[in-house]
């Protein structure tokens, strides 16, 4: 019998205890144990199990939890006699900055401050314990929502020697989701103060806490040591590239396909791995993201189940002020291509702005793009930079950057479905009502990065239209800068069903008053383009007659639209 698949549970214990779906990572305590690591940074995109990880390790060290075994007793873990006795012999501080969304540094620093405090309130039985002096109570009393910069940077060091003094351990630290305030600062401008504040707070509790037995840290990114762990020398980063913890992380493909067979879905391995599959850790391939295979298991749906569950607000943010070459390079991806690019692991934040490798190094560490062959030192000249080839993740990442670029627009949307219906009737009026008000208000909206994609408009245009006809793909094939006739069109409708539709050719032109005297002579320019370079040539091949062959030029001169 299957068991029951529970969505977004993420208390080790109940999972287990309850008899949830639960696929064994017991595996990751004695692989990080062993590893001897002080500090250990685990780096994995979002929804990849890293908080249950976190909780699996909080209910097997701590003391709080000692007397807990039957939960691990069916997993591999309890195989191993050394680790039964291991088990719930640490104080364990256990805290999640998974909620700190703030939009500014006050606020941020406040729900930081909270958490902290809600740590201390938990451990209150240590003022009746004796053990600490005047000055400790009153530290203790003082750690509060409102506490200043001085007493929060210690929070956790001194809890750490409360603790010691109290159990005559060291004490286990388990920090889940330490960037994802660093995001938010980055997206709403707070960004060097939240790292001065959060920097003393990790070297205080991670480089200088003479209590610290060992501890991991968990995020999406691995942000640059220079910025925010600025005197962490004893810290060891585990990346998606790493070959630690390449399991540990994610389902692996025998995992997914036993998940399968059990819940009666053996039939959808290869559509499953199509969508779901291509996530690489370390030498590790065929790695599925949990989030939507549970999701699966759950509904037997195709669907975006992973893409939903975040606003991707970094990820709009990067696109829509990124400069010409990192759209047209995201259109390439968009079309199922790849693209090359140097990498470097370490975010640096404050560079995204105008950095084309570290916008595409996010990516990859948020686990939309995947590494397809990347050149060695050996092979490049000296002081080169290696490039890197990357791709999409699998369908389901091509599928939410879809729908994220059909969102930015969506002040148009009541009216998306008046163009589509449109341009296959060939209703030019409806066509330029439609193209002149969603660019009076969205081309300066979405064209606002430092270096403006304006500095080769054509695409910008073409990438924006390109969007909005992605929806007919069910009835037209769909084609982009591609060679025909004696030149490269730049977008072709081949209809699927020829005798319900016409095949319909798009040639995009920005006004040149230097040439044009009206936006008028550029849609003719742009006509005369498609006659003379005979794009309708690889259509007729196909069998399409002429008179089944509808051409319109789009006229640009900015905000300004002419279609004919």
């Amino acid at each position: 019998m299957a068991r029951k698949i529970a969505i977004g549970l993420q208390d080790f214990a109940d999972v287990i205890q309850k008899g949830y779906f639960y696929i064994d990572k017991t595996p990751f305590i004695k692989e990080w144990w062993e590893s001897g690591d002080s500090v250990t940074l685990i780096t994995r995109p979002r929804r990849f199990g890293k908080t249950l990880n976190m909780s699996m390790l909080e209910h097997f060290f701590s003391i709080k939890y000692a007397e807990e075994e039957k939960i691990f007793e069916n997993l591999s873990i309890w195989n191993d006699t050394k680790y039964r006795e291991l088990k719930g012999t640490y104080p364990v501080i256990s805290l999640s900055f998974a909620g700190v969304k703030e939009k500014d540094y006050k606020t941020a620093r406040k729900k930081i401050c909270q958490i902290l405090t809600k740590l201390y309130a938990e451990n209150s039985f240590l003022l009746d314990s004796g053990l600490l002096y005047e000055t400790d109570i009153k530290y203790f009393k003082r750690v509060s929502e409102d506490m200043d910069d001085s007493d929060a940077s210690l929070a956790l060091y001194q809890l750490s020697n409360f603790l010691y003094r109290y159990y005559n351990k060291k004490v286990i630290i388990l920090l889940d989701e330490y960037d994802t305030p660093m995001q938010e600062a980055y997206i709403d401008g707070f960004w060097e103060e939240l790292v001065g504040f959060t920097r003393n707070l990790y070297n205080l509790s991670f480089k200088t806490n003479p209590w610290l037995e060992r501890a991991v840290m968990t995020g999406i990114t691995r942000v640059s040591k220079e910025s925010v762990f600025s005197d962490l020398n004893n810290l060891k980063v585990v990346t998606t590239t790493s070959d630690e913890y390449m399991d540990s992380f994610g389902f692996t493909e025998k995992e997914v396909f036993d998940a399968l067979e059990e819940c009666g879905l053996a039939s959808k391995k290869e559509e499953v791995k199509k969508w779901y599959d291509g996530f690489i850790f370390g030498t590790h391939e065929d790695i599925y993201n949990p989030w939507s295979i549970l999701n699966f298991l759950d509904t037997g749906k195709y669907k975006t189940y992973w893409a939903n569950t975040s606003s991707n607000s970094l990820v709009g943010k990067l696109l829509q002020e990124g400069n010409c070459r990192i759209k047209e390079k995201f259109e390439t991806l968009l079309h199922g291509e790849k693209i090359r690019s140097p990498l470097d692991e370490q975010i640096v934040y404050n560079q995204l702005d105008g950095s084309e490798k570290a916008v595409w190094s996010l990516l990859l560490a948020s686990g939309y793009l995947k590494v397809l062959y990347h050149e060695s030192y050996l092979d490049i000249p000296e002081g080169a930079q290696p490039q890197y080839e990357l791709s999409f993740t699998n369908l389901e990442v091509k599928l939410m950057f879809q729908n994220i670029i059909r969102d930015w627009f969506t002040e148009a949307e009541t009216e998306y479905n008046d163009f589509i219906k449109a341009l296959l009737s060939g209703d030019k009026k409806a066509m330029n009502a439609y193209m002149n008000r969603v660019a009076l208000n969205t081309f300066s909206y979405f064209d606002t990065g430092k270096k403006p994609s304006g500095e080769e408009p054509e695409r910008f245009y073409h990438g924006f239209v390109l969007g909005l006809i992605v929806e007919l793909q069910n009835r037209h094939i769909i084609k982009s800068n591609r060679e025909s006739g004696f030149g490269r069109y730049d977008v072709i409708l081949e209809p699927k069903y020829p005798d319900k539709d016409d095949a319909i050719i798009l040639e995009f032109k920005v006004h040149d008053p230097s040439e044009e005297s009206t936006l008028m002579d550029t849609v003719l320019e742009a006509h005369r383009q498609i006659e003379e370079k005979n794009y309708a040539a690889e259509l007729t091949v196909r069998g399409i007659p002429e008179n089944r062959i509808r051409t319109y030029g789009f006229a640009f001169q900015g905000k300004n639209v002419l279609i004919g």
